[in-house]
């Protein structure tokens, strides 16, 4: 089975001075504003680093679920926070980690089965293995 999702960034203008919105398929984002100042400053809007964060920490919380549900246990309540860091590296950026931090409530689980039950969440997360995928792309200039 293969599921097809989409998001779309819409740009006009230089780096700084420049202006985009992003839309996801499902409409929870339409024509959400970003920029260099909300990516690199403190204006309102989004980017595209809070954006996989929030993304990963859904998918990673998600998977959790399904592993726990598997070890017969279920959460009551659990708060995942990826904090993605973007760093400048010579002339550019790149993203250097991802930090997942979790908070769980989970009737019946040592300490030590939820660590090792989080971790295979992470390790099996599809968003966790996002950047090992193959990245292709198709560009038309109009």
């Amino acid at each position: 089975m293969k599921i097809n999702r989409k998001g779309t960034a819409v740009w006009s203008g230089g780096l700084k001075d420049g202006k985009g919105a992003i839309t996801t398929q499902s409409g929870a984002l339409k024509d959400y504003p970003y920029g260099f100042a909300t990516r690199f400053g403190d204006v309102l809007g989004t980017n595209p680093e809070e954006l996989l964060g929030a993304a990963h920490a859904g998918c990673f919380t998600m998977a959790l679920s399904l592993i726990l549900g598997e070890a017969n246990l279920k959460a009551e309540r659990m708060e995942t926070t990826a904090t993605v860091s973007l760093e400048q590296k010579g002339e550019g950026f790149e993203v250097t980690a991802v930090l997942l931090n979790l908070k769980a409530k989970i009737p019946g689980a040592s300490q030590a089965q939820f660590v090792e039950l989080a971790n295979k969440a992470k390790a099996n997360c599809p968003l966790s293995k996002v950047l090992r995928a193959n990245i292709a792309l198709e560009a038309v200039l109009e």
